[in-house]
């Protein structure tokens, strides 16, 4: 099973959160997922992250492989 860290969108329409998951790589962009890590508002000034270090940590470690965008949050939150 291919673990990916990715982010679920949420929110209404033109107004998106999203939220950091750990999900198989065959699962749904919005479907189901393994486990919640941390959440994404890019609407505030600063955009407002908030994501759990040591769960994303035993996730890598684990194998789990971040998108492209998760890894930047992961960079700007000083975990990677």
């Amino acid at each position: 099973m291919a673990v990916k860290i990715r982010l679920k969108r949420m929110g209404a329409k033109k107004s998106p959160f999203y939220r950091v998951v750990v999900a198989d790589s065959r699962a749904p962009r919005d479907g189901r997922f393994i486990e919640e890590i941390g959440y994404f508002n890019p609407l505030t000034d600063p955009a407002q992250v908030k994501i759990d270090g040591e769960k994303a940590k035993k996730w890598l470690s684990d194998g789990a492989q971040p998108s492209d965008t998760v890894r930047n949050l992961f960079r700007r939150e000083g975990i990677l």
